[in-house]
């Protein structure tokens, strides 16, 4: 059995919640994180409320000048009508992948961290939903795909590895298949699914190196 159900029974959410609204310490990635208030976005980790919660990707369009083709969480930058994180994050998936806001039950946010290619403060707001709806490329010029993975697939250890970028980063990752999340997006699944109680021991001596298709600026 490669999923950990005996941490998905019964209330699956709720230790996240609770490290949610704790606060929890910003991981460093390596370097300081520290907000630098220069731009601001925010991005949606949706879970679908099943005994065997799926987590929603996005896969950039082939198209885009920047991180065309890499997978990432639905988000973007916030615009100056947005409310807070949260209304920018539910405001991007439903421009991004036709997501119903009324369907989302929040749980929280990590603390922002600041992205040094982008420049961008990025919150990460925490959410589920039903996962009954049909969710796809809404502008295929900016999205190419919607994916989605379930916790037992994201904690099996055989689809965990260490990304190893060329100029010697290195990184948490998720081989899954001929997907694969590196990056921002990794770190932040990683640290949610500890977070969560949910990350099952793996080989971080796995190292592998970023898939050129993956790899693109």
């Amino acid at each position: 059995m490669t999923a950990p159900f005996d941490k998905l029974r019964g209330a699956p959410f709720d230790r996240l919640r609770t490290a949610l609204a704790a606060d929890p310490r910003p991981r460093t990635l390596g370097f300081d994180r520290t907000p630098r208030g220069e731009r601001a976005a925010a991005v949606l980790m949706l879970f679908t409320r099943d005994t065997d919660p799926a987590l929603t990707f996005v896969t950039r369009a082939e198209t885009l000048r920047n991180h065309a083709g890499q997978v990432a969480l639905p988000g973007g930058a916030v615009d100056p009508g947005d409310i807070d994180a949260t209304d920018t994050a539910l405001r991007e998936a439903d421009e991004e992948i036709g997501l119903n806001r009324r369907s989302v039950s929040l749980l929280g946010q990590l603390p922002p961290l600041w992205v040094p290619a982008s420049r961008f403060d990025v919150t990460t707001v925490v959410a589920t939903w039903p996962g009954d709806a049909t969710l796809a490329p809404m502008d295929p010029a900016e999205t190419g795909s919607v994916e989605r993975f379930t916790i037992s697939e994201l904690t099996d250890p055989a689809n965990r590895v260490t990304a190893r970028h060329p100029v010697g980063f290195t990184g948490p990752a998720f081989a899954m298949g001929e997907v694969f999340i590196w990056g921002l997006t990794a770190h932040l699944v990683d640290w949610v699914l500890d977070l969560a109680g949910w990350a099952r021991h793996w080989d971080i001596d796995r190292v592998v190196d970023i898939p050129a298709q993956f790899l693109r600026d």
